[in-house]
Order: C-alpha cells, then structure tokens, then sequence
C-alpha cells in the first residue's frame, strides 16, 4: 500500500522549508509568502496528493475547521442558495459545513445544535431561529461563535446576516401605489420570526406614508411560511369581504398560495387582485403570472454569514463582540402586477 504524503515529503518535494509549507498551504498565512513561492509549494502538493491530517490539527490547534449549520426547512427553495453561499464563504478560509434541518422546532433546534457542539464544530451559523430563541442566547454567551443567517433572534448579543426588510416592503408598496391601488391587503409571516415581524412592521409603516387604506381587515396572519398558508390567508380576506385590489404577501410561498386561492373563487391575478412576493426564490419567474417580488441577495447573504463566523471563530474570545450586517434587496416587477380594474 502506498504511504500518504506528508508535509515533510512536500517541503523536500519544493525545496523549501517545513514552515514554508505550512504557511503557504494555510489560507490565514498564504499572504506572507511570495505568490511565486506558494503557487510551487501548491503544485507539488497536488502532484503528491498531499491531504492534512485533519485529527492531528484538531489536536494541536484545538479546532476542527467545521461549522455546523441549521435550516428551518432544506425543501424550501429559498435555502440552497443560501447554504451554497455559506459554504463557499467557508471553503476559501478552509472550513468544512456540516448541515442540520429542524423543521422548523425549537426544541429540534436546541437539539441539533447540541449535537453538532458534541461533534467539536467550532460554530454555528443558524437560519433556524425564532425571535425568542433562549437555547441560541445560551450558546451565544457561553463563548460559542455563532451568527444567524436570514432571521435574527431579538437578542442584540448574537450576530446576525440578515436582509433590509423594510426596505423591500416599502418598494412593493410604492410600486402598488405608482399602479394606483389605494386599498392593499397583508398576509403577514409569523410573528415569532423576526422576518414575519419586520416585514409587517414595514407594512403598517409605509402603507400609511403612501396614503393606503388602513382598515385592520385587511390584514391576515399566517402560521407558517407556506402554499397552504398563502391559501388559508387569501380566503381569510375574501371572507371578511373587505375592499382590496392588491395583496403583499410576507415571501413567495405565501404568494403561490394567494393566487392558488383567487383561482378558487373565480379571481384573476392581475386582473382582478394584483399579489406581491418577497424573496425571489428559484423558479417565481416560471410561475403564471411570473410573480413580483423583492429579491434578496441569497447566496451573498450566506458568504458574509460566513465570513463574520470565521472572523469570530479566528478572533480572541475577548474581542468576539457581536457583528450584524443587513444586505441590500431589489425589486423586481413581473406581471403578477398591474392597475387596479375594480375592487
């Protein structure tokens, strides 16, 4: 059987030193080392099929180089991208994900993450957390890196990547307005989600400043970021027989599931209601109509998620303060939109 190649075996190999090796084959050091110097060491490596003993760093460094993620749902479509961006933002540092799906449970959450710590991860980056999420305070303050992606939890303690909430219902409903819809309708994300939340506090702030209708019939609460939801929504407003020529859905499945639902009752969308998304996941732009909705920067969001967790992971324990970054988001209008013909 043949031996596995050390670093000593690449060192000889190149003609340089052990710690040169080292250095240029680490991300964290490659830059004290001349390019020329490091691309050598990098080919001879390739060319002995040099692999790091992964034990033998987790022993001396007291790290694994492996983070533990956790989703809420890894079916929902607006989460692969996301996660794709998360572990490419680990990869060029040299980290390993190690994915986790809860389905949406707390108590499954402070599970998983029990588990992966058990498993020596040296952090978390969570999409999973609701707005109260004492188990994640915990961790957090016990000196655990951990960054949430996507929501954010309402302890200002924990970092968190999230996206400009506000921002992205103002747009919809400026976009509404400029169309001529003076009476909007909410399906509002659950309120234990800071995503749920935000977007509906942005809802009753902006409808107001465009001189919208701010009947409190016009609004339905969902449980869950769904197609069944959306549904279950949309026949709320219908039944309460309010006045609306358009409907802000909290993200796109709920979208899917209001339109689903105004074909039910013999309701054309755009036609008759005009219905809005929020995130851009793959595939609203194949959908009939193709949906309008505010898109988020899904695969950048999981980059910087990474990028703060090993920023922190690499940081002194006393210099880890919390990091929150809010990305940008864009609106893209489709033809699930249009001017009002009647209420």
């Amino acid at each position: 059987m043949q031996r596995r190649a050390t670093l000593k075996d690449v060192a000889e190999a190149a003609g340089v030193h052990l710690s040169t090796v080292s250095r240029a084959l680490n991300p964290n050091t490659a830059h004290l080392i001349t390019p020329a110097v490091v691309e050598k060491v990098r080919a001879v490596s390739r060319r002995l099929d040099y692999r790091p003993n992964a034990a033998a760093t987790s022993l001396r460094t007291n790290r694994t180089r492996t983070v533990g993620v956790v989703v809420p749902d890894i079916t929902n479509p607006v989460f692969p991208p996301i996660i794709r961006g998360i572990e490419d933002g680990l990869a060029v540092r040299g980290y390993l994900a190690i994915l986790a799906n809860t389905d949406g449970g707390l108590d499954r959450e402070e599970e998983v993450a029990g588990i992966l710590r058990s498993r020596g991860v040296d952090g978390l980056i969570l999409a999973s957390v609701q707005r109260e999420d004492a188990a994640i305070s915990r961790i957090s303050a016990e000196g655990v890196p951990v960054v949430t992606v996507n929501r954010r939890v309402d302890d200002p303690a924990v970092s968190s990547v999230v996206n400009d909430e506000e921002e992205g219902i103002r747009r919809l409903l400026e976009h509404l307005a400029g169309l001529g819809h003076k009476a909007v309708a909410n399906i509002a994300g659950p309120q234990t989600l800071s995503t749920g939340a935000e977007r509906y506090r942005a809802f009753k702030k902006h409808r107001k400043k465009f001189g919208l209708d701010p009947s409190p019939g016009l609004v339905a609460f969902a449980a869950g970021f769904n197609e069944h939801q959306g549904e279950a929504g949309m026949d709320e407003l219908i039944a309460a027989r309010g006045r609306f020529t358009a409907v802000v859905c909290s993200n796109d499945r709920l979208a899917i599931g209001a339109i689903a639902a105004l074909r039910r009752h013999g309701l054309d969308c755009p036609g008759d209601i005009s219905v809005t998304g929020y995130n851009d996941m793959p595939l609203v732009d194949r959908l009939s109509p193709p949906l309008t909705t505010i898109r988020i920067e899904q695969y950048n969001v999981g980059v910087a998620a990474a990028e703060v967790l090993v920023e922190m992971i690499e940081s002194p324990a006393d210099r880890r303060g919390p990091k929150h970054l809010v990305r940008p988001v864009k609106l893209v209008v489709r033809a699930s939109t249009a001017p009002p013909r009647r209420a």
